[in-house]
């Protein structure tokens, strides 16, 4: 057993933490990993209301260890997810994106435990004084939406910043990992790619594969997504977006995001408000403000529809060291032994002679 404050403070047996990925971290993912000791996220950007009530009934039915919700604070019902995630008594709230102080306030005066992604130094120390419990620093190495400070840069940073527990996230698939995060002063680790490639993980097996093959070089930050760093696998269809010029960048977005406006029901009026409203304040051309609305189609077309060859495929380098797919209770037992393994190694090093 390795007790931290992380443990501590949301009551689960290892101090690790699944993230939460768009049509990846749904019921049975986030289960199983709660139900291995570690904390489950449900992925909730990509689910409609109906289907996030229903992905925590599943969770809540199959184990009743903790296990937490992650809501993007940005959403136009995320107070309505908010009022949900307290009605259904989810133990844990995260945020992709830093959230306001009245959501944050809001979930804390009903028990339920906050935490906020961050990747730098201020993000943490803004959310902490607002209130929130814990925080979540991922490095470069990070798959998604990532900075440019690496991992064994900015988790000490950050560390000595807060006096709040940190979550080491960015490269990290091992109990090694667990091991080198905690000497830095984390309280655990949180692991997207790692978790992706289990067993237990909803992704195609020909996803799968297309993960498992890649290398360390294998992944690439692109802006032509959505107009922010992405840490993406390297497939002909991100090199074919980097390639793209102005005029075929706007309309290959406007084919994606006519089909994402069709698969989600919204209107053109409604893309078009988002857009403006996402451009405000920001240096994103039309074609990036289309790629942004229709970004979770193109994940959506190689997480569930098993296509690597036509969606987006978020990827932490870390991806490049792993080539199993081991269930989530196999991994996370690996990851204690040998995280204790490591911890006791070390531990003899300073023994008296």
């Amino acid at each position: 057993m390795i007790r931290t404050r992380l443990t501590e403070l949301l009551g689960i047996a290892c101090p690790v933490i699944q993230s939460g990925m768009g049509y990846v971290s749904g019921a049975g993912l986030a289960a199983a990993v709660s139900g291995a000791g570690g904390l489950g996220i449900i992925a909730s950007a990509t689910m409609s209301l109906a289907e996030l009530e229903s992905a925590i009934k599943q969770v809540q039915a199959r184990t009743a260890a903790p296990f937490g919700v992650n809501l993007r604070a940005d959403a136009p019902d995320a107070a309505e997810r908010v009022e949900m995630i307290i009605a259904e008594r989810v133990p844990v709230a995260s945020f992709a994106l830093a959230p306001s102080p009245g959501l944050i306030a809001a979930l804390r005066d009903a028990g339920v435990v906050t935490i906020a992604s961050v990747g730098a130094r201020r993000h943490a120390e803004k959310v902490a004084a607002w209130g929130i419990d814990a925080v979540i620093a991922t490095g470069g190495e990070g798959g998604g939406h990532t900075g440019a400070v690496p991992t064994s840069l900015l988790i000490p940073q950050v560390v000595d910043a807060v006096d709040i527990p940190v979550v080491a996230a960015g490269g990290f698939f091992d109990g090694r990992g667990l091991a080198a995060a905690l000497a830095y002063g984390a309280a655990g680790i949180a692991m997207g790619t790692r978790f992706l490639l289990t067993s237990d993980s909803p992704v195609a097996d020909m996803v799968k594969q297309a993960y498992l093959a890649s290398d360390v070089t294998g992944t690439v930050v692109t802006t032509r997504v959505d107009g922010v760093p992405h840490r993406v696998l390297r497939t002909p269809l991100v090199e074919r977006l980097d390639r793209a010029g102005p005029v075929t960048g706007l309309l290959w977005s406007a084919r994606n995001a006519a089909a994402f406006r069709s698969l989600s029901g919204l209107s053109w009026r409604d893309l078009i408000r988002q857009g403006r409203a996402m451009r405000q304040g920001t240096e994103l051309t039309w074609a990036q403000v289309l790629m942004a609305a229709n970004t979770p189609m193109l994940l959506r077309a190689a997480m569930v529809d098993g296509r690597p060859d036509l969606g987006l495929m978020s990827a932490g380098q870390v991806a490049g060291l792993i080539g199993d797919l081991p269930s989530c209770a196999d991994l996370i037992e690996a990851i204690m032994t040998e995280a204790g393994q490591r911890l006791a190694a070390l531990g003899s090093l300073t023994d008296a002679r």
